[in-house]
This record gives structure tokens, C-alpha cells and sequence, in this order.
């Protein structure tokens, strides 16, 4: 998996003070301007063992280090297949269009087949954990589960990937739900499916309602693609609200998209926001995506780009991460399974501040909490000797894409020297 150069080693770098935890004994060092603060990072046998303080007169350090990334939301089951099934008009419903007609040709070798090259680049690039969505209806959803449930077996131990069923709403009322919810209890899987604004009357809500009784039967937590729009502003989030008053769950309960809040007047908005923190809500924001088909017109340049109200959730006590989604497919004609490149496009479109914690925390801490991961990826003594370290000496230098990097898992360098991507 990886090459073995020492099984002891350190490396003096450049932390995020957001992301770093130093043991008692040390003073806390001031930070730079962008939050940096400079550390002998030191690890044996996979495991950080300390965290030291650079002192003044010592050489400022030449590398940036972040703990290995996680992506919360992507869809390895299409992912590469824009060349054969693009999207010419960057719309939602050629997206979907084309996403029909991909499904019909794929077997578990061509699902095995793309999963693997995106793992492995995952992999590569820094990410240790993945959360895929998976088309769960129609012919090809036993070839994509067969495909997947392989790939998570393999790469257990390197790359974490956890697997939700993306079925319609009224799939979880069916002879076959209880099924596919006990095959997502024996891989940790999630239950998911669609809230969008044509969706409405007594017919979804009582699907909605079964989804929620089964996953909280089975304890399986949930992920729903909801609010994927450029109207009907929250109209997803307040259904799954209503469905939870009478139907409430102990269980996780992720909205991915949620990008039609962005649409509602500031108080609204405020008083959502905290009606979703109450019912333990988190969100998945995926901009990318959504920057690139919402609010499309033929003729004219978007002046409003609806996207998960990031900041405001965040104000609100709501857990927000900032994932991926599709990569190279019909949604969305670019990507790469990247964290650092997600960081460098996202950041524009968020204008999330990287070098304030609460800017930062949805590519990290908030995006391993909102998948359960037993480390945070806050560095501190004990935890997993897992970063990446990127050369340079600035958030500049994280984000232009140019500098070169290094991945350490498990105490191990992936590559002899440091490569750029």
C-alpha cells in the first residue's frame, strides 16, 4: 500500500491553529496572520506522539500540513462518464436525462472499473474517507451495489467508504425495503432518496414517513438529496421537518444540497435554521453541483447562484460540510476526487474563509463529524499520524493548485519525496 521509509519520524510544518491540540506542557505559540502556527510534528508506529511548539529563533517551516480529508457526498457508481453520456446543455433535466440512459449500459465490471480509478485517486490526493450515493433503482442497481460492497471491502483500511441507497421516496413503502435495509445494516450503509419541489401531498409524506420509521428501526442513519433547486425555497427541509415532529428518529440525519434555503429572507432563514439545529439536522453543501446547473438560462449569465446558506446554518448551531458530488459525470463535467482542488473551487463560490475555524471546518472536523468518524481530525497527541503536507508556507500556496504534496497514512509516506498533482 504504501512505501516504508521510518516508522518513527517528524516533520516541522505549518498547522492550522483551528486544527491542532497541544499537549498540556507546551504554552500556545502565537499564530501568523492566516492562522498558521508552527510545530514539530512527531510520530511513531502510526500514532502522532507529540506536538511541539517551534520556538522563535528556530527556521520558519517550509510545508502547510491538514489532516487527510474526507468527502462527504459523491457518486462513484457514474462517475467518468461525461464523455459518453455529457450534458451539452448543462441543464438538471439533461442531467437527468442522460443519467437514465447511462444506468441502462452499466454492468458491476464498469461500475468496479470507475470506483476503483476513483479510490485510487482519492486516495492519492489525500481523501480518507468517501460517503457514495448509489442509484438503487432500476436494472443496473444490483450490478452498482455489487460493485461498490466489493470496493469497500478492498480499500477497508485505506480509504473509509461509506454507501447510501439513493431509491425514490415511495421504494421505502415497498416488499423490498426491509431487504435493502438490512444489507445496509451489514455494510454501515444510510438510506436516501429525493425531496424536490414537485414532490408534494399526502402520497410523499407518508413515504417520507416509512423511510424515517425504517431507518430508525434499523438504526441506519439517513441522507436525502433535498432542496436541489432554484425555487420553492426550503420547501424539502420544512417536509422532513413536519415528518419528524411525528415520526422522530434517533438516528443521523444528513440534507444534502439544501440549496433553495439560500432563497429565503434573512429571518426565515434564521428561524429554519434553528428549528433544524433543535431536530439535530446537518447539512451537505455541494456547490460545485449546484453553481453549475441552478438557475441556468440559455441566454443569460445567472446573477443568483442558489447554494446551501452556509454561514447562516453555521450561526444557527447546524453542522455544515462542503463535499465534492459528481465528478466527470452528466451533473457536473469536471473534478477530480481532489480535496485540496474542491477547497480552491469552492472557496470562491462560499467565500468561506479558510483561515477562521468556522471557514475551514466543512472540509474537516465538521466533515468527519457529519460521517460519524471516530477522529475528528483535530492533530493531537494519539491521533492517527494521517495528513497531508502540501509545500509552502500560506493558505496561497494550499489553494493555487501549483505546490506539491505529500500523504502520510499511517505513519507512512506514500511517496519517497513530494510530487505535484
Amino acid at each position: 500500500m504504501t512505501q516504508t521509509l521510518n516508522r518513527s519520524d517528524s516533520l516541522q510544518a505549518w498547522i492550522p491553529r483551528g486544527l491542532l491540540e497541544l499537549p498540556a506542557h507546551h504554552s500556545v505559540p502565537a499564530c501568523t496572520l492566516e492562522g498558521f502556527t508552527p510545530v514539530q510534528i512527531d510520530w511513531c508506529e502510526g500514532i502522532l506522539e507529540d506536538l511541539r511548539p517551534l520556538d522563535a529563533g528556530e527556521p520558519p517551516p517550509a510545508h502547510v500540513v491538514l489532516p487527510r480529508f474526507v468527502d462527504a457526498h459523491v457518486h462513484l457508481d457514474k462517475a467518468f462518464t461525461w464523455q459518453d453520456h455529457p450534458n451539452l446543455f448543462g441543464t438538471y433535466e439533461g442531467a437527468l436525462k442522460a443519467n437514465l440512459v447511462e444506468h441502462q449500459s452499466r454492468s458491476t465490471e464498469v461500475v468496479l472499473s470507475r470506483g476503483e480509478r476513483a479510490l485510487q485517486q482519492a486516495f492519492t490526493q489525500g481523501l480518507r474517507a468517501v460517503r457514495s450515493h448509489i442509484d438503487s433503482g432500476g436494472p443496473a442497481a444490483a450490478s452498482s451495489w455489487e460493485a461498490l460492497e466489493l470496493l469497500q471491502r478492498r480499500w477497508q483500511g485505506r480509504v473509509e467508504l461509506q454507501l447510501v441507497a439513493l431509491a425514490p421516496l415511495a421504494f421505502w413503502t415497498s416488499a423490498e425495503a426491509e431487504s435493502m435495509a438490512r444489507r445496509l445494516a451489514m455494510c454501515g450503509g444510510l438510506l436516501g432518496g429525493v425531496l424536490e419541489p414537485s414532490m408534494l401531498g399526502p402520497a410523499v409524506d407518508q413515504q417520507l414517513k416509512a423511510l424515517l420509521r425504517l431507518a430508525d428501526r434499523h438504526g441506519l442513519a439517513v441522507d436525502l438529496h433535498i432542496d436541489e433547486a432554484d425555487h420553492a425555497p426550503a420547501q424539502g427541509v420544512k417536509q422532513l421537518l413536519r415528518a419528524l415532529q411525528i415520526t422522530p428518529v434517533r438516528v443521523p440525519i444528513s440534507c444534502s444540497h439544501a440549496s433553495s434555503l439560500s432563497l429565503l429572507p434573512q429571518a426565515a432563514l434564521q428561524r429554519l435554521g434553528e428549528r433544524m439545529m433543535s431536530a439535530n439536522l446537518q447539512v451537505i453543501a455541494l456547490p460545485l453541483t449546484n453553481a453549475w446547473l441552478l438557475e441556468r438560462r440559455s441566454d443569460l449569465t445567472p446573477l443568483k447562484r442558489p447554494q446551501a446558506p452556509i454561514r447562516q446554518l453555521q450561526r444557527s448551531g447546524v453542522r455544515v460540510a462542503v463535499a465534492g458530488d459528481n465528478v466527470a459525470d452528466p451533473w457536473f463535467p469536471a473534478g477530480d476526487f481532489d480535496p485540496l482542488a474542491l477547497m480552491a473551487a469552492a472557496i470562491p463560490l462560499t467565500q468561506l474563509l479558510p483561515w477562521q475555524r468556522l471557514g475551514l471546518a466543512p472540509f474537516t472536523t465538521a466533515a468527519a463529524g457529519v460521517l460519524g468518524l471516530s477522529w475528528d481530525g483535530v492533530l493531537r497527541r494519539g491521533a492517527p499520524a494521517d495528513f497531508v503536507a502540501v509545500k509552502g508556507t500560506s493558505w496561497s500556496d494550499v489553494l493555487r493548485g501549483s505546490s506539491s504534496r505529500r500523504v502520510l497514512v499511517q505513519g507512512e509516506w506514500l511517496s519517497p519525496t513530494f510530487a505535484s498533482t
